[in-house]
């Protein structure tokens, strides 16, 4: 009686092994592709159609996921701590990336002509720090005649504060004799916003206070106290297709560090534009300026617009 009940619980124990049998051959070599390559959402999908289909070797499958799934965390771990060092050690030319614009452009207001414009534009991202540069020229010169002759350049570090939160810093140079002035220089620092940050869209905002210098072209110089805000917006509505907008509004003050805000000038740059990619590298864009003086010099008009068609060059 006693070796009938020993052979009957040796049965009972060999039955859940024959239950769990290992996954079949050709199921394991389709999830060892999907592993290969590395695609998270092959594997799952993968392995969650052989758990239907092999539903004995629930468990194994499972073990098989968490295993790929732990392996991916320590790769990208590892990834990002390489990237890390990578941008920590680099020199000071290092990690910067670009873009090149060149085209033509339709303008009216104080001038109306067509013309050629340039641009660069050169980034560096670091741990907490971003470095912006930016430069453009718009030059058209008619029968012997410079009809228009714009230059811009700017400088803009900006620090990480938290995830959404970030503070700025801002030197910025200008000369449009056809509005006025034959240099207008600018610096600002304050905090700015990461507002909506995903694939698609992307919205920040700054403010802060601002010092402006302008040397018009009757000789005349002012300097005076201002307050800078400013918008970025991006969207990207498809893979090839782009909509951005960026502005930088700089009211001025009564030339005193006080909180009240003089009317006797607001500058106002708007700029929106429409990119549609071409390949990895190039694409054209498609933009609209608007360049506003409340209280421009004797003989310009308050508004200027600017239509651009360029072609930009990343790097």
């Amino acid at each position: 009686m006693r070796n009938v009940s020993l052979a009957a619980t040796a049965a009972l124990l060999a039955m859940p092994l024959a239950a769990h049998a290992e996954v079949p051959e050709p199921v394991r070599a389709m999830i060892d592709a999907a592993i290969e390559s590395g695609d998270k959402d092959a594997v799952a999908t993968v392995i969650g159609l052989a758990k239907k289909t092999n539903p004995d070797n629930t468990a194994e499958l499972d073990a098989m996921l968490a295993d790929f799934n732990a392996e991916q965390e320590a790769l990208a771990v590892q990834e990002a701590e390489a990237k890390e060092e990578e941008i920590r050690s680099a020199g000071l030319f290092d990690n910067w990336t670009g873009k090149g614009e060149l085209g033509g452009f339709r303008a009216t207001g104080n001038s109306s002509n067509t013309g050629l414009t340039a641009g660069l534009a050169l980034k560096r991202e670091g741990i907490d720090w971003t470095h912006k540069l930016k430069g453009r020229v718009d030059y058209q010169r008619s029968n012997g005649v410079t009809t228009r002759e714009q230059f811009f350049a700017a400088y803009e570090p900006n620090y990480t504060i938290s995830d959404r939160l970030f503070a700025y810093a801002l030197a910025q140079y200008e000369r449009d004799r056809f509005q006025g002035f034959s240099a207008r220089y600018a610096v600002s620092g304050g905090l700015g916003y990461q507002i909506v940050e995903n694939e698609s869209l992307q919205i920040s905002a700054k403010a802060g206070p601002a010092y402006r210098v302008s040397e018009f072209i009757d000789g005349r110089s002012e300097s005076r106290i201002a307050a800078l805000f400013g918008v970025d917006f991006d969207w990207k509505i498809t893979d090839s297709l782009t909509l951005t907008h960026d502005t930088n509004a700089v009211a001025e003050t009564g030339g005193s560090a006080t909180v009240i805000v003089d009317s006797n000038n607001t500058s106002i740059n708007l700029v929106t534009g429409l990119n549609a990619k071409i390949s990895d590298k190039l694409s054209t864009r498609f933009s609209y300026g608007i360049d506003y003086d409340s209280n421009p010099p004797p003989g310009a008009v308050k508004t200027d617009t600017l239509s651009r068609v360029t072609v930009i060059y990343d790097f």
